[in-house]
């Protein structure tokens, strides 16, 4: 219990610690006011049982000093469960929000890979569901079982001051009671995983349904994938339903073992009476005491099976944490740094494998040198997985090489810091993401803090001011998640606006004139021209126009370069490069 507790404070980040430090000194003070209770009543009961049978004149200073322990007891009560109850749900709720930040920026900069290999449905319920069960099942929790910990302490060390015999019946009591929960603990142990496990899997099914409904639709295949959902879905309950029944009995016989408690001390107390070695008063206060003890046990120990789904957030959150990032600490160089270079880029003699784990991993880039002038259009072309995509990737450090290295301006990419080095790139891909946001945000992406003047500026250099003004809203409107209520040339026109706002000195076209429609092609092209103006280029395409004026082609193919040159030279040589020219050719003249 103690380690698991131990375990989420040190989760939490300094600040909300405090706040929890401070909660449990503040606890203690406030089991101290719920034990005064004992003292209120042990004075009226000496001033009534002292009047009854001793027949001693009941003095009213022993009402009003009983009403005023009372009052004590319950203003300082409220007070320090208010103090308590506040710091804890700030301390859980922010130490949960800032970690949900936290895993965001720590995931921005691991290795493309890890996505790669990890379901969007198991990062994304680290942020939604892991983190939510610590706000809330973990303040809850923690608060509970800490102040029912504290309570019962409170309540055995004043009885010891009454009787040591009773304190000593009370304190094995709470044991045999600790021991019982710890029984709990273990029986929910590997169903909390399972319950982690299988609340990952639902969300995973439930994106990928929601992803995929249009192939569900297209392909008829609703009823397979529906009872895959039901399946994932009565998975969770049945897991839910388990850890419920797992523990139901044992939590019956933890309260079992809370009552007889009382009842013991009731018992020893009436019997130490009888026998003449305790007082009628004392044994009375004892009485009152049993009741104060068990609901002190109870309240503690109800939630104390939720220490171990506590330990697994915690565990999930810090597994993500822990992760190694990319070595983001170079230096700080910006991308107006004056140094000599041979070129703006250069790779030399790099590789990489996506499945290094394994025995046999195949290399996507195999040893790839090349230089990229400043000011220059590149042209990466070859077939389909050949590692055109992989290779601007390594370019820009979304992944490290395995070997060889990349320099930026003469420096290797991996001396500037992460955020530096971004500053030097601006990517539009063929598949464009847009936030759901207004679209003047979306574009703000590339500079956050810009003014209107210039969202619409950039908008307007992208080609795409006029259909934002047509919408209902203009620059206001909200777009749909994805950028779905946009069509798809609208979306990589504002991608491109994102990249103008930017104003990055190498700019990553992907494909990105690969699906658009003719209707949107000249408005597109007009937007690439105005972005890459004055920059540096490096462009994966597929289209001969786009190609053709190129300062230098690359044809890569399995991991390597298997030809370099201009267009005219490729075409000479007939080699890769002239027959996917050809292949072209015949397919954008082919006609019904």
């Amino acid at each position: 219990m103690f380690e698991t507790l131990q375990k989420f404070f040190k989760f939490c980040d300094a600040e909300n610690r405090k706040k929890f430090y401070g909660s449990i000194i503040v606890g203690i003070f406030n089991a101290f006011f719920m034990a005064l209770r004992i003292g209120a009543v042990a004075v009226m009961l000496q001033g009534v049982i002292a009047s009854t049978i001793d027949g001693l004149p009941f003095e009213t200073k022993t009402i009003w000093l009983s009403f005023a322990i009372m009052c004590v007891s319950v203003a300082g009560a409220i007070i320090t469960r208010k103090v308590t109850a506040m710091w804890q749900c700030e301390g859980g709720y922010r130490t949960c929000a800032n970690k949900r930040i936290e895993i965001a920026e720590h995931l921005r900069y691991l290795p493309m890979g890890y996505f790669n290999n990890n379901s969007l449905g198991e990062i994304t319920s680290v942020t939604t569901n892991t983190m939510e069960l610590l706000g809330d099942i973990a303040t809850r929790a923690v608060m509970m079982v800490l102040q029912g910990l504290l309570d019962t302490s409170l309540i055995i060390v004043m009885i010891f001051f009454f009787d040591w015999r009773i304190a000593l019946v009370a304190f094995a009591g709470f044991a045999l009671f600790e021991i019982v929960n710890l029984f709990m603990r273990l029986a929910v142990k590997n169903v909390s995983s399972e319950k982690i496990k299988n609340d990952t899997a639902e969300i995973g099914k439930i994106l990928e349904y929601i992803q995929g409904i249009a192939e569900v639709k297209a392909y008829n295949l609703a009823s397979k994938h529906n009872k895959e959902l039901s399946d994932v879905i009565n998975r969770r309950m049945k897991t839910m339903i388990k850890m419920e029944m797992r523990c139901i009995p044992v939590a019956n016989i933890q309260s079992l073992v809370a009552k007889l408690t009382g009842v013991a001390i009731m018992l020893a107390s009436i019997f130490f009476f009888l026998n003449g070695t305790m007082t009628l008063a004392d044994c009375s206060v004892m009485l009152v005491c049993s009741f104060m003890l068990f609901n002190a046990l109870e309240s503690g120990g109800n939630y104390s099976a939720l220490l171990r789904t506590i330990d697994i957030c915690v565990d999930k959150g810090n597994r993500i944490l822990e992760l190694p990032t990319m070595d983001i600490e170079g230096r700080k160089l910006s991308a107006n740094v004056k140094e000599k270079a041979p070129a703006l880029i250069q790779a030399e003699n790099i590789g990489f494998a996506y499945d290094t784990n394994s025995l046999n991993p195949r290399k996507i880039i195999d040893g790839i040198s090349l230089s990229i002038p400043e000011h220059s259009t590149t042209a990466i072309v070859g077939p389909s997985g050949g590692g055109k995509t992989t290779f601007c990737h390594l370019l820009s450090r979304f992944w490290d090489v395995d070997s060889g290295k990349v320099f930026l301006r003469g420096i290797d990419v991996k001396d500037y810091s992460m955020d530096d080095l971004m500053k030097n790139f601006s990517f539009v891909f063929q598949n464009v993401y847009l936030f759901h946001d207004t679209i003047a945000n979306n574009i703000r992406f590339g500079d956050p803090t810009a003014p209107m003047e210039k969202v619409i500026a950039a908008a307007k250099k992208a080609c795409c001011h006029d259909f934002i003004m047509s919408l209902p809203k203009g620059y206001d409107t909200v777009i749909g998640e994805a950028g779905t209520s946009l069509s798809g040339g609208e979306r990589q026109r504002i991608s491109i606006a994102r990249a103008i706002m930017k104003d990055s000195p190498i700019i990553i076209l992907d494909e990105a004139t690969a699906n658009v429609d003719p209707e949107n092609e000249r408005d597109l092209m007009e937007a690439v021209k105005e972005l890459t103006k004055e920059k540096t280029v490096i462009m994966i395409a597929h289209r001969l126009k786009t190609v053709r004026n190129a300062d230098q082609i690359v044809v890569i193919n399995k991991g390597r370069i298997a030809e370099q040159g201009k267009h005219e030279e490729l075409i000479a040589k007939g080699g890769i490069y002239a027959k996917f020219i050809d292949t072209r050719k015949e397919a954008v003249s082919w006609k019904l």
